[in-house]
């Protein structure tokens, strides 16, 4: 299940299939390394999915793993799997420019603690992934360094702002990669790419090493091709970190165990009435009640519940994240590390930040700077961020009485499939209503997994997102598991299977 039985190109195994593959001795670490190397020098030209390859010490992994599974070293069980990761997550020794100009070429002297965490485990690190710039935006076209294409139709984007880890894994160049999601930069990118993206419980995965947009909202996590892999992922990367002051002290429950559970019998899933009507569209939400009739078929009981301040919740995001952004960016100023601009005459410290930041930062950048700075300004804190900040709670007070009906609470993942390049690039408001389903589960911390519900408009995947309380994040992989296999099994495979393109092959 959740791979191409009928392919010898281990490229298109699960990473679950490719760890057994490894323990079997049927692969090494070197080889399946090579060949999703191969796979990125010959498709990622057009894709753009990869900032940085990092093929010697990919291969100087797999090498090592090799070498103590030939000793019979007792190793992690996704040692020796290849792994992408997100270019806002800082590698020691690799370039991380969070898809700005005013980071290009800096190489941080330390890995983030999720890294440290894929090295200890042996993961071949492949490189970094393309993003929209700092993480701010729904398509991966405000990259500094071009914008990413979705694998289904490369005229099409791949989501954002994590577009390049989803390309990345949709595309087989990678089997695993790392995300982060702020207002659901993991799962709208999974759901227009046909993959699975995990947003885990705030805090259960440590923030320390991400390059922050918004401090209370970013969240690294998983994007796999298959529920079970981001299960296996989220168990290796999460845990208590002292480094993260939000970090929490809960051990890591068994999602792997979860997700093959297959059994929805009794499990009560809340449909969300505020996400799946106006601005959704039909054959989107034909999908979504597929897959609603799916879980029903295999015992779960659908219940529609209301959670009437999701209304307001994204007018809250873009006033509460960019105004945490201008202060986390206020870091890049020319004087301390990356791009420095000195202007040619008596130039000051003033002066240097000042063309620094408006050479190196786009214009998404900008914009959100300056709400933020407004927002926080004396005389509009209160009438903005200040409000913000009360619909947040009210939000997360919907999300505590819909839980007290519900075990998981489901909607579409986005509102639409992936639309074309340039398409919503004149118009920012249309392109923040991509994230209007995802954006509440950031403000108030919960558990989100998206995954395929099926082909859309013009044959092109749609997801459907499933929501779990706060640190109960193994509701999801129930779940998801579960509708995953339910779906497999009418479509006849895996939903990847039915890509009419993929990175130029023509099936």
């Amino acid at each position: 299940m959740t791979q191409n039985s009928q392919s010898t190109d281990p490229t298109r195994l699960s990473a679950a299939g490719q760890a057994k593959a490894l323990a079997d001795g049927d692969v090494t670490s070197e080889q399946l390394t090579r060949a999703h190397l191969d796979r990125i020098g010959a498709v990622d030209g057009d894709l753009n999915a990869f900032l940085h390859v990092s093929e010697d010490e990919a291969l100087s992994t797999a090498r090592d793993v090799d070498q103590r599974r030939a000793a019979g070293e007792q190793l992690h069980a996704l040692a020796g799997v290849p792994i992408a990761v997100k270019d806002v997550v800082v590698t020691k020794g690799m370039p991380t420019t969070a898809g700005s100009k005013i980071l290009e070429g800096w190489v941080p002297p330390y890995d983030a603690t999720l890294v440290e965490k894929l090295r200890a485990a042996r993961l071949p690190i492949l490189g970094k992934t393309n993003m929209d710039e700092f993480a701010m935006g729904s398509s991966t076209e405000n990259s500094a360094f071009g914008p990413t294409r979705n694998p289904w139709d490369r005229d099409r984007i791949p989501g954002g702002s994590g577009g390049g880890s989803a390309a990345a894994v949709g595309a087989y160049e990678a089997p695993l990669a790392i995300g982060t999601d702020t207002g659901g930069s993991i799962r709208q990118p999974a759901s227009v790419t046909g993959t699975v993206g995990v947003k885990p419980t705030y805090g259960s995965v440590s923030r320390y090493g991400l390059i922050a947009m918004a401090s209370s909202l970013d969240q690294a996590g998983p994007c796999t091709r298959t529920v079970e892999d981001s299960a296996l992922l989220h168990e290796l990367i999460a845990g208590h970190d002292a480094r993260d002051s939000t970090s929490l002290p809960e051990h890591v429950p068994g999602f792997a165990e979860a997700a093959r559970r297959q059994d929805v019998k009794g499990l009560r899933v809340g449909v969300i009435e505020q996400l799946e009507g106006e601005g959704f569209a039909p054959e989107v939400r034909a999908r979504f009640e597929e897959s609603l009739a799916q879980l029903e078929s295999a015992g779960a009981e659908i219940v529609r519940v209301s959670c009437p301040n999701f209304e307001y919740a994204l007018g809250a995001y873009y006033l509460i994240m960019p105004s945490e952004a201008s202060s986390n960016l206020a870091k890049f100023d020319g004087m301390r590390y990356g791009m420095r601009v000195v202007p040619e005459d008596h130039p000051t410290a003033e002066s240097v930040m000042k063309a620094s930041r408006g050479a190196g930062f786009g214009d998404e950048v900008k914009r959100r700077i300056l709400l933020g700075t407004y927002a926080l300004s004396a005389g509009y804190y209160d009438a903005y961020y200040g409000s913000a900040q009360k619909v947040r709670t009210l939000v997360q007070r919907d999300f505590s009485a819909a839980f007290e009906k519900v075990d998981v609470l489901a909607s579409p993942t986005a509102p639409t499939v992936a639309f074309r390049l340039g398409e919503k690039t004149d118009d920012p408001l249309a392109m923040y209503m991509n994230d209007i389903a995802t954006i509440p589960a950031n403000l108030a911390g919960v558990p989100g997994l998206s995954l395929p519900s099926g082909l859309a408009e013009d044959g092109l995947p749609a997801g459907i997102q499933f929501l779990a309380p706060a640190r109960a994040d193994e509701r999801l992989y129930r779940a998801g598991g579960a509708l995953e296999a339910l779906l497999e099994d009418s479509w006849g495979g895996p939903l990847l299977d039915r890509a009419p393109a993929l990175a130029g092959e023509v099936k």
